[in-house]
């Protein structure tokens, strides 16, 4: 079969298109004939050897996938050959920039049936990343006021969706070009961050606060003022420290996404009942995986790019 892998660590010329043997399922897991491959910062991370995920090299990045079953190893059950699926691949197995991937059974959900199948791939870690930082480590509950910061993104646009179903209220920073998808999203309250000073434009203390863009480090100490006493702070910039208010009981968590097959489920669901939008931006060809990675190390990428097989 054909797959991209990276022999060594380093920039986005590492990456091999190459025949592999084809893998076989072992117990309890699942081989799935890849109908796409969801492109995220992460992948092109573990390649450049930034994130301390321990991979075995030569290593098949894209841990979000969807596709068809095509074998079944001993012990699986729930699941049949032709069945539609998309999963959150441990990430430092291989993943499924390949026409052919082994995942865990456990990590496999069925798919959504209101949209391609090959955009499904641009579901799983995004979504989750959303509903753990609003719900897991936020903790909201319907009533309460979230500032998203960075709702304008990938990961920002479901959170906003998802608290507003939740009936949270959404106050959310976002540019001119993104306004309208963020208000469209749920948002009750758009702050165009490239003009207007975020911390004076929000009216009233909002109970958690939840960062999901690059921000410079005294900028985002400064939001925390917007949270009120014993609220919490919650960010996915993984390579700052997130920071609280002891003092006002502000707590601070730092998300990093974990599998959880019964969440997924439950937002294909969502998908399927028209409350969430999966947005892809492009379709690039598996051929052209490579060239994504050179192009993302230039900040060029935007929304969310599903890679399928040829």
């Amino acid at each position: 079969m054909k797959a991209v892998r990276f022999h060594e660590v380093g920039g986005p010329e590492v990456l091999r298109y190459e025949d592999v043997d084809q893998p076989v399922p072992g117990a309890g897991e699942v081989r799935v004939r890849v109908a796409g491959s969801a492109f995220n910062a992460a992948d092109a991370g573990m390649r450049a050897g930034f994130l301390p995920i321990p991979v075995v090299l030569p290593h098949v990045p894209g841990y979000d996938v969807s596709g068809t079953v095509d074998a079944l190893g001993d012990g699986v059950g729930g699941l049949r050959v032709g069945d539609a699926v998309i999963g959150f691949l441990p990430m430092e197995r291989d993943g499924g920039a390949a026409e052919y991937v082994i995942a865990p059974a456990e990590a496999l959900v069925p798919a959504p049936t209101t949209i391609p199948l090959p955009d499904a791939a641009g579901l799983p870690s995004v979504a989750l990343t959303a509903w753990q930082a609003l719900f897991d480590d936020g903790e909201l509950a319907a009533g309460q006021r979230v500032l998203i910061n960075g709702a304008g993104g990938v990961v920002g646009k479901y959170a906003v969706a998802l608290a507003a179903r939740a009936g949270v209220h959404v106050v959310a920073t976002a540019s001119p070009r993104s306004s309208d998808a963020v208000r469209a999203a749920g948002a009750e309250e758009v702050i165009d961050h490239t003009t207007t000073d975020v911390l004076g434009a929000v009216e009233e203390p909002v109970d958690v606060l939840v960062n999901l863009a690059p921000i410079e480090p005294e900028q985002f100490a400064a939001l925390v003022a917007v949270v009120r006493d014993g609220g919490k702070v919650v960010s996915t910039t993984a390579f700052m420290a997130t920071p609280g208010d002891e003092a006002r009981g502000v707590t601070a968590a730092t998300v990093f996404v974990l599998p959880n097959r019964d969440r997924l489920t439950e937002l294909v669901s969502l998908v399927d009942s028209g409350d969430l939008h999966v947005e892809v931006t492009r379709r690039v060809p598996l051929t052209e995986l490579p060239a994504l990675h050179a192009e993302a190390a230039t900040g060029r990428i935007e929304g969310k790019v599903v890679v399928q097989p040829a």
